[in-house]
């Protein structure tokens, strides 16, 4: 028999899995910048094709990732 606490964590693993699910269809619609929002740069056609939405060139993102 299951106790509130398995529940709760079944609860949590299905929140977080559609979460996670929501978010990849929606980062796969987005459409990618042609310039970089940071440095008005061209973002690489390679990178607007495999990260999707992105807005950032290589070199601003991860100066961004750094600051966190």
């Amino acid at each position: 028999m299951a106790d509130i606490v398995d529940l709760a964590n079944d609860y949590a693993d299905e929140f977080l899995q559609r979460a996670l699910e929501q978010r990849q269809r929606a980062s796969a619609s987005a459409v990618s910048a042609s310039i970089c929002v940071d440095c008005d740069e061209p973002i690489p056609q390679l990178r607007q094709e495999k990260v999707k939405g992105c807005q950032t060139c290589v070199s601003c993102q991860e100066l961004r990732e750094r600051r966190r």
